[in-house]
């Protein structure tokens, strides 16, 4: 009988997974969305002004002028959203060498990020890759596979009740949703931004060849300090550094205006 209820707690949710998975990224890529546009963007709006209370806002207007200047530059890029009408960008002085975007048009860059990000094309690597998350709808297909990942293990903890084995059959499953899906989708989501990151800073008038010259200055600052690649969601620097060479080199031209931001 246990093995029959495992049987349907799997059938179950690959069915979920199937129903649910009927939308691309802009890649192509087949992608898991449970949730409205609309909601991804009331909750990204909630998260911001939530953290916009808890951090240290910077006011520097020459700092503020710049980040706004790469910003607008990408965002323009990219015309009207169905969800928002306008980017709103936040400048977060910090030392976290970070940036986010989230959906609903918002933007934060940590001062932290400029000591590591040397010029406006670096900058907008960054910026480019974490607009790129937004734009694929990340946000949306990590809280999806989430959901469905909770409600498989659910139905596998039902499945098993009363055996002397629960316990740590479900530890493992845990771990292996979150090594074996999870995080390897997180892998996949970084390099689907990187790619649509390029496209959007080449055609707002950036240098997409200084995104390689920006990960190498992140692995300078990190000193190597990070986990294996296989227990990350991040590819490491050398994948980053080496697949960003590889779609650089893919790049088609493209005539633009070149950009003039400075600080």
């Amino acid at each position: 009988m246990q093995l029959s209820y495992s049987r349907l707690a799997a059938a179950l949710l690959a069915a979920s997974l199937t129903l649910s998975a009927c939308s691309s990224s802009p890649t192509g890529r087949p992608q898991v969305l449970l949730f409205s546009g609309s909601d991804m963007s009331q909750l990204g709006a909630q998260s911001f002004e939530e953290l916009k209370k808890q951090e240290k806002i910077n006011l520097d207007p020459k700092t503020n002028q710049y980040v706004q200047c790469v910003s607008r530059a990408i965002t323009a890029r990219l015309g009207a959203q169905p969800d928002f009408s306008e980017w709103e960008v936040v400048v977060f002085d910090s030392q976290q060498v970070n940036a986010f975007a989230l959906p609903g048009g918002k933007i934060g860059v940590y001062t932290g990020l400029l000591n590591v990000a040397k010029n406006q094309d670096q900058l907008a690597t960054v910026i480019g890759h974490e607009i790129g998350h937004v734009m694929a709808q990340h946000s949306n297909e990590r809280l999806s596979r989430s959901q469905l990942a909770n409600a498989g293990l659910q139905l596998s903890n039902m499945a098993m009740d009363g055996s002397e084995y629960q316990s740590m059959a479900m530890a493992g499953l845990g771990l292996g949703v979150q090594y074996g899906i999870l995080m390897p989708y997180g892998r996949a989501e970084e390099s689907e931004s990187d790619i649509i990151g390029l496209r959007l800073m080449a055609e707002a008038g950036f240098d997409p060849r200084q995104s390689i010259e920006l990960w190498k200055n992140m692995a300078k600052a990190s000193g190597g300090a990070q986990p294996p690649e296989l227990l990350s969601t991040h590819p490491s620097h050398a994948t980053r550094i080496n697949e960003l060479q590889k779609q650089v080199a893919k790049l088609p031209a493209i005539n633009v205006p070149r950009q003039n931001c400075v600080m």
